[in-house]
């Protein structure tokens, strides 16, 4: 016989339940009707076809080792000496805002611009790709979907098998969360502009390898630098690594705004990864909210029906 959950049992789940209502993140998860009393139902089963790469666990906050001055939502330490108490320096604050991870190389920096280049002409240039081991195991090289003049886009790592079935990225069960992603910020899919750091499904989902990535990252940067977006969203680490040029977990850096080559980045989590780690749904609402913010979209919050 199943035990009857405990009345401060109940009231801790109705108010965490409340909590994300009050997020505003009511299409990233199932409606749900008033809380009774029966047991919580079991999650989804893992697919493990659609995982890309293991993200690392989301960072535990630390305890402020010294007195706190707190500027909006961000909390930095206190000015000493002789500046008035409670009052953060714009230097601290600069610091927070603007610190990007160090860098392990340059590569991008190196890419020769391509005269009059269009998305066009990328995808010619790719044609058939051989130019790496992926090209002997895909069905369908995966270019891009959405707007080609989009002021947002977002970069994942590569296909999966229905990507790679298909020929159009984030189709499976991450890319229908990553659609209720784009529909929560006011937008559609014909809104933005998605694509990937590698555009061949590497075998059984695996991370790309170093190689593969230099080889097919600098289409990226030619498809970012025609569509020259407002915004770029980064969806996991290997996203966010690449882009950044950087060996530093994207924990580090996550929901702080970078740059990339003159144009606004925003590092969050793969939506594959909140499939397996549903609270952090709401890590990355925030960082899509100061996407929208930044795109002056409206941040409306989302009431139950």
């Amino acid at each position: 016989m199943t035990a009857r959950l405990s009345e401060q049992l109940q009231s801790k789940i109705a108010e965490r339940l409340a909590f994300h209502e009050d997020l505003g993140t009511k299409l990233f998860y199932r409606e749900r009707s008033v809380v009774t009393t029966r047991v919580a139902p079991a999650a989804e089963p893992f697919d493990a076809a659609l995982v890309n790469q293991e993200e690392e666990p989301l960072p535990k906050q630390k305890r402020q080792a010294t007195p706190v001055a707190v500027v909006g939502a961000q909390v930095y330490p206190e000015p000493r000496g002789n500046a008035a108490p409670h009052l953060a320096t714009q230097s601290a604050i600069d610091a927070v805002l603007f610190s990007a991870p160090s860098k392990t190389s340059n590569f991008f920096a190196s890419l020769k611009t391509v005269p009059n280049d269009s998305l066009l002409k990328i995808r010619e240039d790719i044609g058939e790709c051989q130019r790496c081991r992926l090209g002997k195991t895909r069905k369908h090289i995966v270019f891009a979907d959405g707007n080609p003049k989009a002021e947002l886009v977002f970069v994942g790592e590569g296909p999966g098998a229905d990507e790679d079935a298909s020929g159009v990225p984030f189709v499976g069960r991450a890319g229908k969360l990553l659609t209720q992603m784009i529909e929560a910020m006011g937008l559609q899919r014909k809104d933005v502009y998605i694509c990937n750091v590698v555009k061949c499904r590497p075998p059984g989902n695996r991370p790309p390898e170093p190689d593969e990535v230099t080889t097919c990252s600098p289409f990226l940067v030619r498809q970012l630098e025609v569509i020259n977006p407002k915004v770029i969203v980064a969806l996991g680490a290997t996203a966010a690594k690449t882009l950044l040029e950087t060996e530093t977990g994207i924990s580090k850096f996550r929901g702080q705004w970078l740059d990339f080559r003159g144009k606004k980045l925003m590092a969050t989590y793969h939506p594959a990864y909140l499939l397996r780690n549903p609270p952090a749904k709401s890590e990355v609402w925030k960082d899509l909210k100061k996407v929208m913010a930044e795109l002056g979209l409206e941040v409306k919050k989302n009431k139950p029906a």
